[in-house]
């Protein structure tokens, strides 16, 4: 049996590789800090012999006995509102954490796949983003933490391949939404859900013409797999080229969940990308991957799955873990 080392795998992306390397016959060790991921996440997992946790922080030394073939590191904060209240943990995850995997994934002759991000590109002067454009990135704003981590992860990743001869992929993941998204975590999905199940006004930032491109879990997990089991090793896109824009998303949201909220308008966040949309033809012709599920499909998913949380779920405005740091 062959064994897969997921970091983040309690989270929302890491949770969902955790359920398809179990189902193609891993051996599957599932390695978190729990600073915002959740256990009951991968629960549902451990009871199962060829499944394993171990709470531990990917940005102190990484020790994993016996063979290991693969790793997959998607340990990281993914939010705002998660990297801007913990800055040096999310510049610590991106940068030592990768070191640390890679590292490890010399010692043991591991193909390792890295979790970078359509954030590398900034906010693009380039549309839809194709691997090629370099981005337009603040490495001193608010949001430099993730972004330059990311940056720093890709970096640091080929070197280790061209230097160490490192087997590495690298992964840019564009707005992706699905279960196990945490109501509370800021991206717009579950925001707006979350807005609309308590009754609220929906909060658009700035004038609403900001763009954005989501994916649905299922075509995400997809792509990351296929690209892991190819010989591609430069990054590429994975993300729905079918972009909207955020004032017409929340009037979707509004359509689908039947409530009748006000839209309301606040100020746009310093450096928020105006436009986000993936040029996947890349992956379209060395993975023969694109997106099988539309929006309304998706959508249509996810808002089940939120309708499903506890009252006490529904109301949880702070994460856990940032109350007691």
């Amino acid at each position: 049996m062959k064994k897969v080392l997921i970091t983040g795998a309690a989270g929302f992306l890491g949770s969902h590789l955790c359920d398809r390397f179990i189902k193609e016959g891993y051996y599957v060790i599932a390695m978190d800090n729990l600073i915002t991921g959740d256990l009951k996440n991968i629960e549902h997992l451990f009871p199962l012999e060829q499944f394993e946790f171990q709470h531990h922080d990917v940005s102190k030394f990484v020790h994993i006995p016996g063979k290991l073939d693969y790793i997959l590191h998607f340990a990281s904060p993914a939010s705002p509102i998660d990297y801007l209240k913990i800055p040096i943990e999310t510049l610590k995850v991106g940068s030592l954490g990768t070191l640390n995997l890679l590292g490890l994934a010399k010692e043991k002759k591991a193909r390792i796949l890295v979790a970078s991000t359509s954030e590398v590109y900034g906010d693009p002067l380039v549309h839809p983003q194709s691997e090629d454009y370099y981005g337009n990135v603040s490495p001193i704003g608010p949001r430099g933490v993730y972004d330059e981590a990311k940056r720093f992860m890709e970096s640091i990743t080929m070197a280790y391949h061209r230097f160490h001869g490192v087997d590495t992929r690298i992964v840019r993941i564009f707005n992706t939404y699905g279960s196990r998204m945490r109501l509370n975590d800021g991206r717009v999905v579950p925001a707006f859900m979350g807005q609309a199940l308590r009754g609220e006004d929906l909060t658009v930032f700035g004038d609403g013409s900001q763009t954005r491109s989501f994916c649905y879990i299922d075509d995400q997990v997809e792509g990351i797999y296929r690209l892991l089991m190819s010989d591609y090793t430069d990054p590429i896109n994975i993300g729905n080229p079918h972009e909207t824009t955020i004032k017409e998303f929340a009037e979707e949201i509004i359509k689908l969940t039947g409530t009748d909220q006000k839209i309301i308008y606040k100020p746009l966040p310093q450096d928020d990308p105006l436009q986000r949309e993936p040029d996947i033809t890349r992956a379209k012709e060395i993975l023969g991957w694109e997106p099988k599920v539309n929006r309304a499909e998706g959508l249509k998913k996810v808002y089940e799955y939120f309708k499903s949380l506890s009252p006490e779920e529904l109301q949880k405005k702070e994460h856990r873990e940032f109350l007691t740091k």
